[in-house]
């Protein structure tokens, strides 16, 4: 069977995805790396979020409650189209397809693509810092670092990460056309 140009690039990315997945999941045998990211996805799951959501209003009345009001309606758009191509794409996730990649946390659902955690935590955190620029390296580094997790913690590839990352990049930036 003859490959065409655009199947060997995908087959070049998918084992390129394996094995970034693969040696980022490796670093669990480390001391700390496991409790680190475990946390830093558990975060991630929302509870950061809340929290920020909360303190957003309580930091600055005048501005507080619409960076809130902003960051609930890239939420629910971001909630609404990572539902919809989770359940269309269903990939699985890589600690579930491959017996040698670690499961380091629990996963939320069965599929891998996209990244829930890293959507969200691009589009809040784009919302948040323009709203409130004091926070750009708290929030970038955490974001980075969430996306990060996703990977060690053998719950998404690296495109997984890198595609939600875009996805929740583009309707952040969308929501500024709506919201200012």
């Amino acid at each position: 069977m003859l490959t065409t140009p655009s199947r060997r690039r995908s087959e070049l990315l998918t084992r390129w995805d394996l094995g970034l997945t693969l040696m980022m999941n490796k670093s669990l045998a480390l001391r700390g790396v496991q409790p680190f990211f475990a946390l830093i996805s558990w975060l991630g799951n929302g509870k950061f979020w809340y929290a920020l959501l909360v303190l957003l209003p309580l930091f600055s009345t005048a501005t507080g409650p619409r960076a809130t009001a902003h960051m609930l309606f890239v939420g629910l758009l971001n909630l609404t189209i990572y539902k919809v191509v989770k359940s269309r794409t269903r990939r699985p996730r890589p600690c579930n397809a491959y017996d040698e990649i670690l499961r380091g946390a629990v996963p939320l659902d069965e599929f891998s693509f996209p990244s829930g955690h890293t959507m969200h935590a691009v589009g809040f955190s784009m919302v948040a810092i323009a709203w409130f620029p004091q926070l750009t390296v708290l929030l970038a580094s955490f974001t980075l670092l969430i996306a990060l997790s996703r990977v060690i913690l053998g719950l998404h590839y690296p495109t997984d990460v890198v595609l939600g990352a875009a996805l929740g990049f583009a309707v952040a930036k969308l929501s500024f056309l709506f919201i200012g």
